[in-house]
């Protein structure tokens, strides 16, 4: 299983970037989905999060202006951010809980995390 975002980047503040999370794998099932960010010297924190029904929820400072979404077909998730501040800057990391079919043709459920894409909101 592998977790890679992109759509990361510089952008002015007022701007809007879409980040993207590929899960690819023997994926069954993604329960839950989340973007998380960290910023150096800070506890990574969770921005927004949607669950395999489509429930999602929003961190404070992301709400009004964060989206989350998935293709489930596709394996992806998406974080559309608009009207970015420059305290957004920080890496984004794509997190999911999923449950995978390994090479032994069992199910595994486990957590995995991407590497992140760095967002920087500056003028």
């Amino acid at each position: 299983v592998q977790l890679v975002e992109s759509g990361g980047g510089s952008v002015q503040p007022g701007g809007s970037l879409r980040l993207s999370c590929a899960v690819s794998g023997n994926i069954v099932r993604i329960h839950f989905a989340g973007w998380y960010r960290q910023v150096p010297g800070r506890e990574r924190e969770l921005v927004a999060s949607i669950t395999s029904s489509g429930a999602t929820n929003y961190e404070d400072s992301g709400k009004g202006r964060f989206t989350i979404s998935k293709d489930n077909d596709k394996n992806m998730v998406y974080l559309q951010m608009n009207t970015l501040k420059p305290e957004d800057t920080a890496v984004y990391y794509c997190h999911a809980d999923l449950t995978a079919l390994t090479e032994a043709s069992e199910y595994e459920v486990g957590k995995y995390w991407g590497k992140g894409t760095p967002v920087t909101v500056s003028s």
